[in-house]
């Protein structure tokens, strides 16, 4: 009998189990959740599953986005600021 909870029939099928994936490329939780998601979906959830992988792709993409502010908006200021102490 398989075990469901160690060993669930829509991950063992594949080659590599993806918690295994995704902890030996130390992949963050967002990141681990769309590969989860991504390898199980036509044996589980169906579109579902895709859904909730697009879920956790579009959080990574506003944390990039937010990012990317932040480091165009300390250029900004400290440009500012150099001009004003000139």
């Amino acid at each position: 009998m398989a075990d469901n909870i160690k060993e669930p029939q829509h991950y063992i099928a594949n080659k590599i189990e993806p918690i295994d994936f995704i902890i030996q490329n130390k992949f963050d939780f967002c990141e681990g959740n769309v590969i989860k998601y991504i390898s199980r979906w036509r044996r589980k959830n169906g579109v579902e599953d895709l859904k909730k992988a697009k879920q956790y792709i579009d959080f990574l993409i506003e944390k990039e986005v937010e990012k990317e502010k932040k480091v165009w908006q300390n250029i900004f200021e400290s440009r500012t600021e150099s001009v004003v102490l000139l």
